[in-house]
């Protein structure tokens, strides 16, 4: 028999990056943590924690958090069927999602907060880029992601949500004065250009598919959705938004696309763990409408 409660210190850990943020979500000692992982580590004989900063879960780890997200999801089921087992009400259990940034920012917002409301849960949403929320699946770190590849990670399903459009967009003012000529390889090398961060490519995607080839642009990073668009009104620089999320500017002439009917059209997917979860599925359902509703068909 596994001991939950050392499986509960390890997904803590592994979820919080280090031990002493998981003590204080257990409402322990670090020292207890510590043990508790120790004491798992030898009775399964190998490691489930890399030590860094932050914390990650070995693929022994991985395997043992997604176990224990899933036995919590199962336990309050129970709880749901069974008043005895809950004589103080249902708990609300952890749901951990990963999500891109501008699916949050827009369509994914409201279809969580509508499942919330209902459902017994507390949703834990890590934010990163489509092409690397699959990496939190696998790492045993969510149960559920907004992904940019449809291949399912080891152990989940894959459904199609759709593709979110975006536009290369800037301010009238910035196109005036950096593209007066108009847009090629030089001059997307010389205007600046907006990034997410790091990962985000699509402005370089865009560029390249524009150019046939690859351009190096110079980049603000602007880490956030709505001041991505915001820094893109002040004449900033120019970016590949959301159309959903700037059509009143559009409209309203505070940004203008670059380059019309040359939008670049990202396929997100939905993706979780395949567990036979009643509180995952009716997730899904709420996604995948909101989706329907929002994105173009996939």
């Amino acid at each position: 028999m596994l001991d939950y409660a050392a499986l509960a210190a390890l997904a803590a850990v592994i979820r919080e990056g280090s031990f002493e943020r998981a003590a204080s979500a257990l409402h322990v000692t670090p020292s207890a943590v510590s043990q508790r992982i120790r004491s798992l580590e030898e009775r399964v004989g190998c490691a489930l924690v890399v030590r860094e900063q932050p914390c990650r879960a070995t693929d022994t780890g991985r395997r043992l958090c997604q176990h224990v997200d899933r036995v919590r999801l199962l336990e309050q089921e129970l709880q749901g069927t069974l008043p005895a087992l809950a004589p103080e009400g249902v708990t609300r259990v952890a749901l951990p999602i990963a999500v891109n940034a501008d699916s949050l920012a827009t369509w994914f917002a409201p279809a969580i907060a509508a499942f919330a409301a209902d459902a017994p849960v507390l949703v834990e949403l890590a934010v990163d880029d489509q092409d690397h929320t699959t990496e939190w699946l696998r790492s045993g770190t969510v149960l559920a992601a907004v992904t940019g590849t449809g291949r399912p990670a080891a152990g989940c399903n894959s459904r199609a949500l759709g593709a979110m459009r975006y536009v290369a967009a800037a301010s009238p003012a910035f196109v005036a004065r950096h593209f007066a000529d108009g847009i090629g390889a030089g001059s997307l090398a010389r205007a600046p250009s907006l990034i997410f961060n790091a990962k985000d490519d699509l402005q370089a995607r865009w560029a390249r598919r524009l150019c046939h080839r690859d351009v190096t642009l110079p980049r603000h990073t602007v880490p956030s959705p709505h001041a991505f668009v915001a820094a893109a009104t002040a004449g900033m620089g120019w970016g590949m938004q959301p159309l959903s999320l700037i059509a009143q500017h559009l409209q309203d002439g505070s940004l203008v696309e670059m380059l019309p009917n040359s939008p670049l059209d990202v396929p997100l997917y939905w993706q979780h763990a395949r567990a036979a979860s009643a509180l995952l599925d009716g997730l899904t359902r709420e996604i995948l409408a909101a989706a329907a509703r929002a994105l173009l068909p996939p």
